[in-house]
C-alpha cells in the first residue's frame, strides 16, 4: 500500500484535530484551559494521577512505604482523566505546570510542597522516609543511574514505540522499525544487567525497580501495548524472572490498581483514600 509523503510546511500551525485520538491530551501551549480546583483529602500526601506506567510508579512506592510501616506515607489518590483534559485545570497546573500525571502535593509540613515528574516523586519520597534508596554512596549512585536511565528511556518506549506501534491511526514501517530497534536494545541492556543481579541496582529492591517495572515489565508481560510477541519479549529471560518476582509483591499488586479505570473490574480502584478501599467493589 502506498503512503502519502508528508512535506512539512515552513512554519507549522496547530489545526483542530492535530494528534488524532490524543487531541485532548497534546497541545502546543502550556497553562490552564479552565478553572478547576483539586480535591484535598485528609492524609499528608495528596496524589493526582492515572494508572499509566508513570502513575503506577508512585502508587507502588506509596504502598511499599506503608507495607514497610511508614504511617506518614498515608495518601489520597485522586483520579485525573487525561482524555477529558483534567490535567489542564487550574488546580492541576498549579501543582504541575507541565500538565502531566502524576503530581504530588505534600501537606505534612507548614506549607504544601508540590512535587512533579515521576522519577523525582520517587526520589523525594525515598529521601523523606529514608527508604528504598541505599545509603552507601556507591550503591545509591548505582540506584540513581538506573532511575535516570528509565526516565531518559521512557520517551522512546512510550512516545516513540508505543505511539507508532499501538496508537497511531496509520501504521508506518519506518518509525515502527526505528523505535523497535531501540526498545529491543533497551530490553537487552536491562536483561544483561539482571543476568548478574537479583534487582536492577543490586541485591536490594529500590526505587529503580519501581520506576522500571511498570514500563519494561509491562511491555515484557504484554500488559503495555500488547507487543510482547512482536518484541519477542519471552527471550529476555532475566527480565522475565525479575518482572515476575516484582509482580508477586503485595504492595505492587495494590499499587497497580490505584487510579485504574480500565481492564478487569476486579483490578480497578478509581480512587484510594484508605487501605480499606482495596476491599471494596470496583467503582468509577
Amino acid at each position: 500500500m502506498s503512503q502519502d509523503v508528508y512535506t512539512p510546511p515552513r512554519v507549522w500551525t496547530w489545526e483542530p484535530g492535530n494528534g488524532g485520538r490524543f487531541a485532548n491530551i497534546n497541545r502546543p501551549v502550556a497553562g490552564a484551559t479552565h478553572e478547576a480546583e483539586l480535591p484535598v483529602g485528609t492524609h499528608p500526601l495528596q496524589l493526582y494521577s492515572l494508572a499509566t506506567p508513570n502513575g503506577v510508579k508512585v502508587t507502588v512506592m506509596l504502598e511499599e512505604l506503608l507495607e514497610a510501616g511508614h504511617a506518614g506515607a498515608e495518601y489520597d489518590a485522586w483520579l485525573i482523566r487525561i482524555q477529558d483534559g483534567d490535567q489542564f485545570g487550574s488546580g492541576f497546573v498549579a501543582v504541575n505546570p507541565n500538565s502531566k500525571i502524576p503530581a504530588l502535593l505534600d501537606r505534612s509540613g507548614t506549607e504544601p510542597v508540590r512535587v512533579f515528574e515521576s522519577g523525582h516523586i520517587l526520589l523525594y519520597l525515598a529521601e523523606k522516609f529514608g527508604a528504598f534508596v541505599p545509603q552507601q554512596a556507591a550503591a545509591r549512585t548505582e540506584c540513581l543511574n538506573w532511575l535516570f536511565w528509565q526516565m531518559a528511556s521512557a520517551p522512546i518506549l512510550g512516545g516513540g514505540f508505543g505511539h507508532f506501534y499501538a496508537y497511531a491511526p496509520e501504521k508506518y514501517r519506518y518509525p515502527i522499525d526505528r523505535y523497535t530497534m531501540e526498545v529491543k536494545r533497551q530490553l537487552d541492556v536491562l536483561d544483561r544487567n539482571l543476568a548478574e543481579r537479583r534487582f536492577v541496582a543490586g541485591d536490594q529492591y529500590t526505587i529503580a525497580d519501581m520506576a522500571i517495572w511498570p514500563w519494561y515489565g509491562g511491555v515484557a508481560s504484554n500488559e503495555v501495548y500488547e507487543a510482547a510477541e512482536f518484541l519477542d519479549a519471552s527471550g529476555y529471560t532475566h527480565v522475565q524472572r525479575w518482572l515476575t518476582e516484582i509482580a508477586e509483591r503485595p504492595a505492587v499488586q495494590r499499587g497497580r490498581r490505584v487510579n485504574r479505570v480500565w481492564g478487569d473490574e476486579a483490578e480497578q480502584l478509581a480512587e484510594r483514600h484508605s487501605a480499606a478501599d482495596f476491599q471494596q467493589p470496583a467503582v468509577e
